[in-house]
């Protein structure tokens, strides 16, 4: 098996973007900067200003002061305190405060919180999802080859970063003994232990993951490796095992997927609200909302693939095929990740307009408010904005490069959506099997120790490819992309009822 090929090409030249050219091109960066607008919070001087003159002159003193020195003050503030050099006054909660706005600029973003997490992500995950389009491209022009999919650790790279960076926030609200995040957080696991119980006690021929299938093709895989080799066991794990480690990686996703799901919720409200004169924004932000529901439903037979293949009804004709059904479930998955990306800034946006909200609150409030709080207030919300565009894209990525593993292990095929017809052309038939040449003969026992050994290391993983096979991998990545969907939308729900209750 040749593991070296064009596909390292690509991986080489992804790797010399991510270490030269990442730092000045970046995709994450160009997502936030020159296209969102910041709220400014007032300088000391303009306070003073306004309470001399009673709220009238604000705006003018406003419109008179440089928004770069606003700027370096909000950076100032933004930050840990300045050793009580700061001057501290109060003023009414009811002054006539108006902010200034100025575009974001690439040098404001990167003093942000998670702002270096936050371009990694991003910039490899391109990288990655480059990757895999080429490699796609490349298994289609040279369908034969055996070589080992590169794309495939890309992907797993990918999701290891999502997790890591949710895991680290996940991990900072649980630290936090005030505000009652960490009791949220745990409340919303149990909440998920139980559902993801319930869901692996229903059978496949309610939800479709094909886990029964998997498990046994794994079980006999094994026992056939086992046997081979002289051992003998009775089988790797019982049914229960496997479904109770399902249920284990089951919870820990819900503890990550809480706050992105709830974040989503706020976003999503304020959004709709900025959008009320917008009639096709507000639909296009109602399917990016539903569309998860949708995927979530087409893994419920009933709904999903008895009623598209016709499997329900005695005489109507089925409207899709198998193979066609799904590669449209991989579509509607890819078709809501490029939505919720072109959405991302019109998000990002509803979040820094939350500075302007809570200085519109403030002023209906009664009592004075300290000068360095209330700049806070108002810098906080923009020195928070990688923190939200984490939460925001992170289940995006997460949920897009589960879906190419899903594709590429399970051996689905985009060709599928084209018909039974395209499917017999483009689709080869079973590869060839590698045979491997008698070396004793060879006078260089280097070299044929080297090439007896390649050989050896070939035939092992044909072996590890018998107990981890396409079935295998359908059920469980089928499992896993429907339970990390279904998470972020339940979240999502939750956080939308709450949100509505108390605004």
């Amino acid at each position: 098996m040749a593991v070296l090929g064009v596909q390292v090409v690509f991986s080489m030249v992804m790797f010399t973007f991510l270490h030269k050219l990442a730092p000045y091109y970046s995709f994450g960066r160009w997502l936030l900067s020159k296209r969102l607008y910041r709220y400014l919070h007032p300088t000391n001087d303009e306070l003073k200003q306004l309470m001399s003159d009673g709220g009238q002159s604000g705006k003018q003193q406003s419109n008179q002061s440089g928004k770069g020195r606003r700027r370096a003050e909000q950076r100032k503030v933004g930050s840990s305190s300045s050793e009580g050099k700061t001057e501290s006054f109060t003023v009414p909660r009811n002054l006539g405060i108006q902010l200034d706005q100025a575009r974001v600029e690439d040098i404001d973003l990167v003093t942000l919180q998670y702002y270096s997490e936050y371009t990694w992500l991003m910039d490899f995950s391109i990288s990655a999802v480059t990757i895999y389009v080429l490699t796609e491209i490349y298994y289609i022009l040279a369908p034969h080859r055996v070589e080992f999919n590169v794309s495939v650790l890309w992907c797993l790279l990918a999701i290891v970063f999502c997790i890591k960076v949710l895991a680290n926030q996940a991990w900072v609200y649980m630290r936090t003994e005030e505000g009652g995040e960490r009791v949220l957080l745990i409340t919303f696991t149990f909440f998920f232990l139980v559902f993801a119980m319930g869901v692996l006690v229903v059978g496949d021929h309610v939800i479709e993951f094909g886990l029964e299938e998997g498990y046994m093709n794994f079980s006999n895989g094994a026992l056939h490796f086992l046997e081979k080799q002289g051992i003998a066991s009775q089988g790797p794990l019982s049914f229960v095992t496997f479904k109770a480690i399902l249920v284990i990686f089951s919870t820990l996703t819900a503890a990550l997927f809480t706050f992105p799901g709830i974040r989503i919720a706020k976003l999503h409200l304020d959004s709709l609200k900025y959008a009320q004169d917008r009639k096709v924004l507000q639909l296009l932000l109602q399917i990016n909302y539903l569309l998860p529901l949708f995927i979530v439903l087409m893994w419920v037979k009933p709904v999903g693939r008895d009623l598209f293949c016709g499997r329900g009804f005695a005489t109507a004709r089925a409207i899709m095929y198998e193979d066609q059904f799904d590669g449209f479930r991989l579509v509607l998955i890819l078709a809501m990740c490029m939505l919720r990306l072109l959405l991302m800034p019109l998000f990002m946006q509803s979040h820094l307009n939350l500075a302007h909200e809570k200085i519109e609150k403030m002023k209906k409030e009664s009592g004075r408010i300290n000068n360095v709080e209330l700049q806070r207030m108002v810098a906080r919300v923009f020195f928070y904005l990688c923190v939200v565009a984490i939460q925001y894209i992170a289940p995006v990525l997460i949920i897009l490069f589960l879906t190419f593993l899903y594709k590429t292990l399970s051996s689905l095929s985009w060709v599928g959506l084209l018909g039974e017809t395209a499917v017999k052309i483009f689709i080869p038939g079973p590869k060839p099997e590698t045979s491997y040449p008698n070396l004793t003969g060879i006078g260089n026992n280097t070299l044929s120790s080297i090439m007896d050994s390649a050989a050896e290391l070939t035939i092992a993983f044909g072996d590890l490819r018998g107990i981890f096979t396409p079935v295998w991998y359908r059920g469980v990545l089928s499992y896993c992309v429907w339970w990390v969907m279904t998470v972020w939308f339940s979240s999502a729900s939750l956080g939308v009822m709450y949100y509505s209750q108390n605004d």
